[in-house]
């Protein structure tokens, strides 16, 4: 039995990932972690019937983790919290799914340092949905045939998310400007802005939208799209438990949701 953590435990995404953590004859929840709701049992929270699990303080994660004592930590939080989320999983030797976004560079280089200096295996990813992950894999092979066109990437989220644009608008940024070569990229326009050859990226906010994401290649009298729409987290909760589960058998190293699907 895998022995799983959860931060953000009393948020949507991770009450969301413990209810497929629950589903699981591979897995058992050992530890519930959020600032929020502390001690009060994590199944009372969701409303979904007790559990026997007390939601533990975050501020508290070395002393959680060594008495839980977890195989996999799931972090769907935010930047901040997620470096020291990550950093006192490295040094307890406990594996890493990590789905938070918007880290700085530095911000990501201090968590791949204690990952690879500890010797512990992790899957970081803006999205483990396996419909964006063929997403991605769509761009690169477009690219490589429209070259000439011009590329904008528009992306749209509920009004809770902090960061902007998405992980994984940038994520599909990436993947393009790899293809062809270093592009700049804009975000968003204003003003007199002329354009060149870069990527325009564009973030929308607003309702409850679980996440949209569409690259428009615009030709001379034609256009391709290429979308993925999420209809609920169900995607990127189904998917950051699949990878947890072939996290606990992998060998130590840094790796993305392809690796977990085997589409690299």
């Amino acid at each position: 039995m895998i022995k799983i953590a959860v931060t953000g435990a009393c948020g949507k995404m991770g009450g969301l990932i413990i209810e497929n953590v629950l589903k699981s004859k591979e897995m058992k929840l050992v530890s519930a972690i959020d600032v929020t709701n502390i001690g009060r049992d994590i199944g009372e929270v969701m409303r979904t019937g007790k559990l026997d699990i007390p939601v533990t303080d975050a501020n508290d994660i070395e002393n959680v983790l060594k008495k839980s004592k977890p195989d996999v930590l799931i972090d769907f939080t935010i930047a901040l919290a997620a470096v020291k989320n990550v950093t006192a999983c490295a040094r307890n030797k406990v594996n890493l799914i990590v789905g938070t976004t918007g880290f700085t560079k530095e911000q990501r280089a201090e968590m791949d340092n204690a990952i690879s200096e500890n010797n512990i295996s992790a899957v970081i990813t803006p999205n483990f949905s396996i419909g964006v992950n063929v997403f991605w894999g769509l761009l690169a092979e477009a690219a490589k045939r429209l070259e000439d066109y011009d590329i904008e990437i528009i992306e749209a989220h509920h009004n809770q998310k902090k960061d902007a644009p998405s992980g994984t608008a940038l994520k599909a940024a990436e993947v393009i400007s790899n293809t062809l070569g270093k592009k700049e990229l804009v975000y968003g326009r204003h003003g007199i802005a002329p354009r060149h050859k870069e990527i325009g990226i564009h973030a929308v906010r607003g309702g409850d939208i679980a996440g949209d994401h569409t690259v428009l290649f615009a030709g001379d009298g034609e256009r391709i799209e290429i979308k993925h729409q999420a209809h609920s987290r169900q995607a990127f909760a189904k998917g950051a438990v699949t990878a947890a589960l072939w996290v606990s058998k992998a060998q130590p190293g840094i790796y993305e949701m392809a690796d977990v699907l085997g589409i690299k």
